[in-house]
């Protein structure tokens, strides 16, 4: 009788435990003002939208916002090491908006992009690098120059690459109107429906970057 009341027990136990669940990804999306969600509310940000686009796809997923508004890449670099906690499986790397606002020299901000994924590879988490175009203002010559910096440290550390973080909304096809609606009065940062786009329109690159974490 003893024993099959513990059997009983032992049941009901199991019955009422939880079901396991895929472990969670940690992402650290390490950026500037359009990752930490500058002019919006907490849950109209970046990382909170795209958070819950890879929930809803079905991903065990968490973002952790490393968004601080007016950073460059020289900040994004002395701030890796302490963004890298045990507890991150990947990183999302979107800096150089600033860079291109101040007039930094491509080869300082490649340099200092090349210690961030360097940084990433060594710490063995997979990198998606979420690039920015520069504007013409600079000329052609800058612009080739800065432009090419994502897609060449990609290749390098063999990271995925989103080529440009606002592309969802510059390859509209009436561009001024799409800036309108999808944009904050400033013109520099996206509205919560401007962050819906650029989120749906990146997420299959997130949830690539989610597999390969799984996969380490």
């Amino acid at each position: 009788m003893q024993t099959v009341g513990r059997n009983l027990l032992a049941g009901a136990f199991l019955l009422a435990a939880p079901i396991a669940v895929a472990d969670e990804v940690v992402i650290a999306a390490l950026g500037d003002s359009l990752t930490q969600g500058f002019g919006l509310v907490p849950e109209q940000g970046f990382v909170p939208q795209l958070e819950a686009w890879l929930v809803a796809q079905g991903a065990a997923a968490r973002v952790i916002n490393a968004g601080v508004s007016g950073d460059t890449t020289a900040g994004g670099l002395s701030r890796i090491a302490w963004t890298l906690t045990p507890e991150v499986d990947a990183l999302i790397v979107a800096l150089g908006g600033n860079d291109v606002l101040r007039g930094i020299d491509p080869a300082v901000a490649r340099a200092n992009m090349d210690g961030i994924l360097s940084a990433a590879r060594n710490a063995g988490v997979p990198i998606m690098v979420a690039g920015i175009t520069a504007p013409p203002n600079y000329g052609p010559d800058y612009k080739s120059d800065f432009d090419a910096i994502y897609p060449d440290l990609s290749d390098a550390y063999g990271a995925l690459l989103y080529p440009d973080f606002l592309q969802a909304l510059t390859s509209q096809t009436d561009l001024a109107a799409a800036l309108q609606k999808y944009m904050q009065p400033d013109g520099i940062h996206p509205n919560k429906d401007g962050v819906a786009l650029i989120v749906e329109d990146m997420g299959p690159t997130v949830l690539e970057l989610i597999n390969q974490a799984g996969e380490i």
